[in-house]
């Protein structure tokens, strides 16, 4: 087992070798407090250049968030539909090899594509570091990504003086985002289309029945598609076409680009995966005059809803706080961008960036707001212990994130 690793202008590169063979990378994009975070994702092909992107993702996204953390992504090359057995094997290697990033706190994990919270409590027990109540538990970052998602789909529905009932919306990947964020658009009266998987896509313009699809996902994975006998079966490019009203991307990085951007179909696109537009494609929409939300806005409930989580708070408690907060945050974005005549991400990047430098300089001059981070980080702890009740826990990290989250 190896590691290298090496620094360019912009970004640390790390590369955990079994001999010739790649086990993984990890990407730090920026560090505050020598601190970075990002998920760790499994797929047989995960490349450096697709976590470079990530990691920069993760970055934009903690600046938006307000939260005093650098942006890192992980990966580790496998299948994450093979055998829990083989999955925890690579996962095991992977942390082993990249321990000194791991143990110092230079990266910290989370769960991403392909993986679960099981591969990262193997993760963490595999070089011996301790495991928190929560991280016992599991986080559910997937279902407040979803939670995000839909709050910018229901802002930007309204933006266009449309409703979220009775719209109709496709989905691309129906994994632990895709589903989760399916559930929430179909309880909310919105049509649920189509979507897609690895395997192909299943239409049905009258709506497809959600919980039958989210059964089949938890039963056979990217089968399910195949399985779902109440729709047509179409490949899963054609999914990107359809004339729907909201086109929410939760797959891999850039499936939509300039060589398939044409092909959409949809008023608006909301994405729940990191970076699935290149540059061009979001600018091409624009142009049409389809509504793009930016990826590290509308993915964001993930990072925001594991804090939360973290200091004990219930689902019901995380979604009140996404709603009461984030609806405002993403009209005000809408509302900005259409006044400047710009593209949301336009307005989104230089915020973002600006307030991550401003999270980077109070964190160096050990200023209150640097201090508030610590405490947070200090509460989980005691919380996780059982040294701090629920009812002081919830609302003090709740208050906290508000604060970080006001503009």
């Amino acid at each position: 087992m190896a590691l290298s690793w090496r620094e360019d202008d912009v970004q640390l590169v790390c590369t955990a070798l079994d001999g010739a063979e790649v086990i993984g990378h990890i990407v730090i994009d920026s560090t505050i407090g020598g601190r970075s975070a990002g998920g760790l994702r499994m797929m047989p092909d995960v490349d450096e250049n697709e976590l470079r992107q990530l990691a920069r993702t993760m970055t934009l996204k903690y600046g938006f968030l307000g939260m005093p953390v650098g942006g890192a992504k992980a990966g580790v090359r496998g299948d994450p539909e093979a055998p829990a057995e083989e999955r925890r094997f690579r996962v095991a290697a992977f942390a082993r090899a990249m321990a000194p990033f791991l143990k110092s706190g230079l990266y910290a994990p989370a769960t991403d594509m392909g993986t679960d919270s099981d591969d990262i409590l193997c993760l963490m027990q595999a070089i011996n570091m301790p495991v928190s109540h929560a991280e016992q538990e599991g986080i559910h970052s997937a279902d407040y990504t979803a939670l995000t998602v839909l709050s910018a789909v229901r802002m930007a529905l309204r933006h266009l003086q449309l409703s979220l009932p009775d719209s109709t919306v496709a989905i691309e990947g129906w994994g632990k985002v895709g589903s989760a964020l399916g559930g929430l658009l179909a309880e909310a009266g919105a049509r649920i289309v189509a979507v897609s998987t690895v395997r192909g896509a299943v239409y049905s313009a009258q709506g497809l029945d959600v919980k039958k699809l989210q059964g089949l996902a938890s039963e056979a994975g990217s089968r399910a598609v195949d399985l779902y006998d109440d729709g047509e079966h179409l490949e899963r490019a054609a999914l990107l076409g359809l004339p729907v009203d909201v086109l929410c991307p939760c797959a891999r990085h850039h499936t939509i680009h300039g060589g398939n951007v044409d092909s959409v179909a949809a008023r608006i696109v909301c994405p729940g995966a990191n970076s699935p537009l290149t540059a061009e494609a979001e600018r091409l929409l624009f142009q049409r005059g389809v509504l793009c939300l930016p990826d590290f806005v509308t993915n964001s409930g993930g990072a925001l809803g594991a804090i939360l989580e973290g200091a004990s708070a219930s689902e019901a408690q995380i979604a009140a706080f996404i709603a009461q907060q984030f609806d405002k945050r993403i009209a005000w974005l809408l509302d900005e961008a259409a006044r400047q005549q710009a593209l949301p991400r336009d307005v989104a990047v230089p915020l973002a960036l600006a307030r991550f430098e401003e999270m980077r300089r109070y964190a160096s001059h050990g200023t209150l707001l640097a201090a508030g981070g610590r405490l947070r980080r200090f509460g989980e702890k005691l919380e996780a212990r059982g040294w701090v009740p629920r009812r002081l826990s919830v609302p003090l990290m709740s208050a906290y994130l508000a604060r970080s989250l006001a503009w």
